[in-house]
């Protein structure tokens, strides 16, 4: 016991600090894997250090030279191995708030309630869409790549877009606060095989874009005319007009509450 207080004396607050921004930086890093094939290169990553503690053990020498030669080259392999969980790391880290002003309630409530019945019409008449409602993380690049519209949201502004006849009906559609700012625009896609095969590329789309932004995106299949909402790498099916409207509510409200705070 007297041995403890001993080292306890010798610890600084510049240690507990450290410690503290250590154990942070590793807690956000472990909520961005999450749900990610992240994960399973971390455990093939472990093994592969397991492996390599045994063979020198018990003297193996091939397979020691093998594991080492790979580990020399462990930042290389890293920065490949974890390129979309490292730019969706540095997305959210370094990416600040839109300089643009707040909806008011009365607005904002519009423009979701014009996107909600927009889905459910889209639904009911079997219109494959791709709505992305963009938060903190300005999808700059992915709105470059599209056609530029500019527009206030509305329930027949995206009927047209999205209808079979139109040129940018593919696309998926950008929006940001109660404006259209572009259409037609690809988004990355997914390689995660923990999704059913029922999913097609929209739905691929939508949790491809959601692990490297806070963006919420709505699918409407074209296939079963299901209404799915994506949000950090999960997806929430099937939604009706009565619960899209309750989440998306629920879930701009809480933003709206954070940054009053902040």
């Amino acid at each position: 016991m007297s041995n403890l207080i001993k080292y306890i004396k010798y610890i600084r607050w510049q240690d507990i600090l450290d410690i503290l921004m250590v154990a942070f930086v590793i807690y956000r890093l472990l909520l961005i894997i999450k749900g990610t094939r992240a994960v399973q290169m971390i455990i093939g990553l472990m093994v592969m250090l397991v492996a390599f503690f045994i063979s020198n053990y018990l003297g193996l020498h091939t397979m020691y030279w093998i594991i080492q030669s790979f580990w020399a080259q462990i930042v290389i392999a890293l920065i490949i191995l974890f390129q979309p969980e490292i730019r969706k790391a540095l997305a959210r880290m370094g990416q600040p708030p839109p300089f643009l002003p707040y909806l008011t309630s009365a607005s904002e409530m519009k423009s979701l309630d014009e996107i909600v019945r927009a889905a459910v019409m889209m639904a009911n008449r079997r219109i494959g869409a791709l709505i992305v409602l963009e938060r903190e993380t300005v999808l700059k690049e992915i709105v470059e790549i599209g056609t530029h519209l500019d527009a206030k949201v509305s329930k027949e502004l995206l009927l047209s877009i999205f209808h079979p006849s139109s040129p940018i009906h593919d696309g998926a559609v950008i929006i940001r606060g109660e404006r259209v700012v572009a259409a037609g625009c690809f988004l990355p896609i997914t390689f995660r095989t923990d999704i059913s095969r029922s999913f097609g590329t929209r739905h691929r789309a939508a949790l491809g874009i959601t692990e490297e932004s806070d963006a919420i995106v709505i699918v409407v299949s074209e296939e079963t005319g299901m209404i799915s909402v994506v949000e950090n790498g999960n997806l929430k099916t099937p939604m009706n007009m009565d619960s899209l409207t309750d989440y998306l509510t629920k879930v701009f409200t809480e933003k709206k509450r954070s940054n009053k705070k902040r």
